[in-house]
């Protein structure tokens, strides 16, 4: 658990250096996560960061158990300047909290949604082998409705060029480990870093 901590932490404080160079106007770039601009998926890591296992089952009481709605308010709860918003970020960036759900969900947060803000904004995160491995792993085996990408990956191999990483058995999607997550869990624009005879059909699902 020590290690996933330090994983996720180390990515907080790189994407905190990323946005500390990015004009406050930027931040409201749409980002890759639909809906939300840059600026929000920043709120949203700063909430996300802040939740604590009470704290998440009181906001979902609020949201009606709306997970989309709890989200929201999280994200509503922490908008505001750049500035305030990256010293909220610092202030929370160490802490060993989270929702109820297993810890390599933190891995999923720290790296899908770094590259909803990066990839916008002309950047690619450089990321640690594993961290993105078990990010894949969790999503590989985690259904849509919690959030992961299990119904997107059935039937399919997952390959990775750029690790010793392989997922599952059928036709085969190869490409970069960081693509094959951003893939599956749903941003599009990966797609085009990935080949394969299974890419139509992993397309078709996450479209």
């Amino acid at each position: 658990m020590a290690d996933v901590w330090q994983l996720v932490h180390a990515e907080r404080r790189a994407l905190i250096t990323f946005l500390e160079g990015v004009d406050d106007a930027r931040w409201d770039t749409p980002s890759l996560c639909p809906g939300w601009r840059v600026r929000d998926v920043v709120a949203h890591q700063i909430s996300t960061a802040d939740t604590t296992r009470l704290s998440f089952i009181t906001g979902m009481l609020r949201a009606r158990f709306d997970f989309d709605r709890d989200n929201q308010n999280g994200v509503d709860r922490e908008l505001g300047p750049a500035p305030q918003m990256l010293e909220r970020f610092r202030a929370l960036a160490d802490r060993t909290s989270g929702p109820p759900a297993p810890l390599d969900t933190r891995l999923v947060e720290v790296v899908v949604h770094g590259e909803d803000i990066r990839r916008p904004l002309g950047a690619v995160g450089d990321y640690p082998t594993e961290a993105v491995e078990r990010a894949l792993r969790l999503q590989a085996r985690t259904g849509k409705g919690m959030g992961g990408a299990k119904e997107h990956v059935a039937g399919l191999r997952l390959r990775a060029t750029d690790a010793d990483v392989t997922l599952g058995d059928g036709p085969e999607v190869t490409g970069p480990l960081l693509s094959l997550l951003l893939a599956v869990s749903g941003r599009t624009v990966a797609l085009e870093e990935l080949s394969g005879e299974g890419l139509p059909t992993l397309a078709e699902r996450v479209a």
